[in-house]
C-alpha cells in the first residue's frame, strides 16, 4: 500500500509568464485555490499521510503556504533544489532520502484533475512504473506512449495513443543508476521500464488539464 507522495513544485512555469514573473506556477488560482491545495486535498482524502513537496523557484511563497496547511492527518516536508531545479527525475532523485526509499505516488503541481487517487492502481511486484493516463489534449495531439489496457507501451505507428497526465507511481529502484543532485527528465527511465516490461497504466477519463499556459488557466476559471 503507497502511503507517501511527491509534489514536483520547483519548476519556473516559462509558459505562464508573466503570471510565473511574481507567483510559482503551483500557487496559480483554480477556481478559488492555488493549484497545490487540490492536490493535498485529494490526498488527504486518499489517506496519503507523508509528502514531499520540492520547491525552487520562488519557492518562499510555496513554503509559507505550506507551512499554514493542516497537518493534523498529513506530515509535509520540503525537498529544497537551491537556486536550480533538478527537473523531473533529478528532483524525485533528490527526494528519496525523504521518502525513505519507498514507492511513491508522484503529482505534478501544474495539473488540475477529478481524479481520485485512492483509485489509483498499486504498483505490482517487479514493476517500476505505473502511470495515469488520458486522452490526448489538443496541444499535444501525438500523445505520449501507447497502452494495452494493463502495460505502458512506447508509441507505435498506427496504435491509439495517450497523454500522460503528471500522475503515477514510482519505485526508487528506477534510479539505480542515475547520479545525484543532476537535472534529468524522468521520461527516459520511464522509456527505459517499458522496454524491460516493468510499467503499466491505467486509464481516467474525467477532468483533466496541464494548466501549463495562460490560456488554459483562463479556461478553467471560467468554469467554474
Amino acid at each position: 500500500m503507497i502511503t507517501k507522495a511527491f509534489i514536483l513544485a520547483a519548476g519556473r512555469g516559462e509558459r505562464l509568464k508573466p503570471l510565473t514573473n511574481h507567483t510559482p506556477k503551483p500557487m496559480a488560482v483554480v477556481q478559488g485555490k492555488p493549484l497545490i491545495a487540490y492536490h493535498l486535498e485529494q490526498l488527504t482524502e486518499a489517506n496519503i499521510k507523508d509528502v514531499v513537496v520540492n520547491v525552487c523557484w520562488l519557492k518562499e511563497q510555496i513554503i509559507t503556504f505550506l507551512k499554514l496547511w493542516p497537518t493534523d492527518n498529513m506530515s509535509i516536508q520540503i525537498s529544497d533544489e537551491g537556486s536550480q531545479a533538478l527537473e523531473t527525475g533529478g528532483g524525485m532523485l533528490k527526494a528519496l532520502p525523504l521518502l525513505n526509499h519507498k514507492p511513491f505516488i508522484s503529482i505534478n503541481a501544474d495539473v488540475f484533475s477529478d481524479f481520485k487517487l485512492s483509485q489509483l492502481n498499486q504498483l505490482k511486484p517487479n514493476k517500476l512504473v505505473h502511470l495515469l493516463l488520458v486522452k490526448n489534449p489538443d496541444h499535444n495531439p501525438n500523445g505520449d506512449f501507447s497502452f494495452d489496457g494493463e502495460n505502458l507501451l512506447l508509441k507505435q505507428a498506427n496504435d491509439t495513443t495517450y497523454t500522460y497526465s503528471g500522475i503515477g507511481i514510482f519505485h526508487p529502484d528506477l534510479f539505480i543508476s542515475e547520479p545525484p543532485n543532476q537535472a534529468f527528465s524522468i521520461v527516459p527511465l520511464i522509456k527505459s521500464a517499458i522496454l524491460n516490461k516493468q510499467a503499466t497504466a491505467q486509464f481516467h477519463e474525467g477532468i483533466w488539464s496541464d494548466v501549463g499556459t495562460l490560456e488554459r488557466l483562463d479556461e478553467l476559471n471560467q468554469q467554474q
